[in-house]
């Protein structure tokens, strides 16, 4: 029987964050990943010449010197091993009534939109004052995090501290919008990547989406190479340092021996693989599903109770294309596109479009071609078009029902595409549907989920599930828990969850 002073569960962001820090400062770590490459959705995978992007379009947050993430990678070494490159702009918004590029700085952004709608001068200001100042608060409150501090302390003299965070707790960018703004395409160009996050304005968290926003609109990057080389340089951490990676095995229960976490029960991850295998640990760090981690517990407990009514969040499809041409050589312009349906008129148009029709629904091309990516060969480029999705409209298809709606899809957005940039389609080289199916499959999210538990109000912010479980020497590190789905957040609940473990125990 091995024995560690941590064991992680999963290899996403999150857990490699956690297991780095926790490696770096002298700990024995055991990380367990089920998949055959570390990462989550933090990764690429190779379909001939062409390298595709799994989850990562744009990280926000990089040039912003109060970003926590600027802290973790200094810390972490990630700056002098993994290359950021900037991205040219935000987005490109197009609809059939307004095609206007975003810029991703503050200032910029706010001239253009006012000079385009000079009647909303005044909510375009206070949209851009409101975002930065929850951001300015929320980034305020990561070293009190770090230092052990509990909301429920914070609580009594929370409005005080920190008030955009106190009286919008509870406030969505739906309502906050049309508070300020009349001009409903101005609203739909300033929410037109929510599906970043969610996918409906009217219970999407303001304070989620003004912390991540504020991010991007300081400038964003993209890994050179993939989201993979982050994900790999994580784990060469971890081991450098003493620590170990099991790919291709998955955890199936977690020990508990008088109420506290002491272990976890393993197998190979292959097909009639039944040798379990365990180890022990002074602490366990779920980067897991929290629903999967409650299955994993040997009886019913706080855990389960607390998260059994939360809402899960949404899922993505996406499609993949590597082209024997790059798209700026025919004419496109821009890294990222929302192209949002002549049926959207209004914000409250997105959340039922994104259940509707594949040939009527919003969506995003990202063409990896505008930057110096290094994920295909020179001449070539790769991209991808991704919209909202979920899981209920793929899981109950026949094997063959399955591959003719991957296949209709795939025409589907492939018409779009060469509707946005003509003389596209002849220059595809691959082409591959990925469906909130595939992303249960490889990151075994219930739903098939991307963002963990929904970024609605009473789940996003200080009301997000905290690091530290019931069970006793239990902890969490993922999208699922504090401070929710994404990259960033992913990054920084790892982090979090690293301080709180040295913190808090004795390891």
């Amino acid at each position: 029987m091995q024995n560690y002073d941590a064991i992680v569960i999963g290899g996403g962001l999150g857990g490699l964050v956690a297991g780095a820090k926790l490696a770096k400062e002298g700990k024995q770590v055991l990380l367990l990943e089920q998949h055959n490459v570390p990462g989550g959705c933090a990764t690429t995978f190779k379909r001939n010449e062409f390298t595709m992007e799994v989850g990562l379009h744009e990280m926000d947050g990089l040039y912003d010197e109060t970003d926590p993430k600027q802290r973790i990678f200094k810390d972490l070494g990630v700056f002098e091993n993994v290359e950021f490159l900037k991205l040219p702009e935000f987005y490109r918004f197009k609809n059939h009534r307004v095609d206007v590029v975003v810029p991703d700085d503050a200032e910029q952004a706010i001239e253009l939109l006012t000079n385009q709608f000079p009647e909303e001068a005044k909510g375009i200001k206070k949209f851009f004052r409101k975002i930065f100042a929850i951001r300015k608060e929320a980034n305020r409150t990561v070293p009190l995090w770090c230092r052990r501090w509990k909301f429920d302390i914070l609580m009594p003299i929370f409005p005080a501290i920190f008030p955009h965070l106190a009286f919008n707790s509870y406030a969505t960018l739906g309502k906050y919008l049309d508070s300020i703004i009349d001009n409903e395409d101005l609203k739909l160009i300033l929410a037109a990547n929510v599906g970043y996050y969610h996918d409906d304005p009217y219970s999407m968290s303001l304070i989620y989406f003004s912390v991540a926003q504020g991010g991007y609109y300081k400038g964003g990057t993209y890994i050179k190479g993939g989201s993979q080389k982050l994900s790999d340089y994580l784990a060469k951490v971890i081991k450098d340092n003493g620590g170990e990676i099991l790919l291709r095995h998955l955890v199936t229960g977690i020990i508990v021996e008088n109420n506290k976490a002491v272990g976890v029960n393993y197998k190979e991850n292959r097909k009639n693989a039944i040798h379990i295998m365990n180890a022990h640990a002074k602490v366990i760090i779920a980067n897991a599903a929290i629903p999967n981690v409650v299955d994993m517990l040997p009886e019913k407990n706080k855990q389960a109770k607390k998260v059994k009514n939360l809402q899960k969040a949404c899922s993505l499809i996406t499609i993949y294309f590597g082209f024997n041409k790059e798209p700026k050589a025919l004419g496109n312009k821009h890294y990222s596109t929302f192209v949002f349906d002549d049926s959207i008129n209004t914000l409250q148009d997105m959340p039922a479009n994104f259940r509707g029709n594949f040939a009527d629904r919003n969506y995003v091309f990202v063409d990896y071609s505008q930057i110096e990516s290094e994920l295909a060969p020179a001449g070539k480029s790769v991209g991808v078009i991704c919209t909202i999705d979920y899981l209920s409209d793929w899981e109950n298809l026949s094997s063959e029902e399955y591959k003719a709606k991957k296949s209709q899809v795939a025409q589907i957005y492939r018409e779009k595409l060469e509707k946005l940039i003509p003389g596209i389609d002849k220059e595809i080289g691959w082409c591959e549907v990925a469906t909130p199916k595939t992303i249960k499959r490889y990151t075994l999210n219930p739903h098939g989920t991307v963002y963990g538990y929904a970024q609605i109000p009473k789940q996003a912010g200080p009301f997000r599930t905290r690091i530290k479980s019931p069970v006793k020497g239990l902890y969490f590190a993922s999208a699922w828990t504090n401070p929710g789905g994404g990259f960033t957040a992913a990054i920084m609940s790892g982090w979090l969850c690293a301080n709180e473990v040295i913190g808090s125990i004795n390891i």
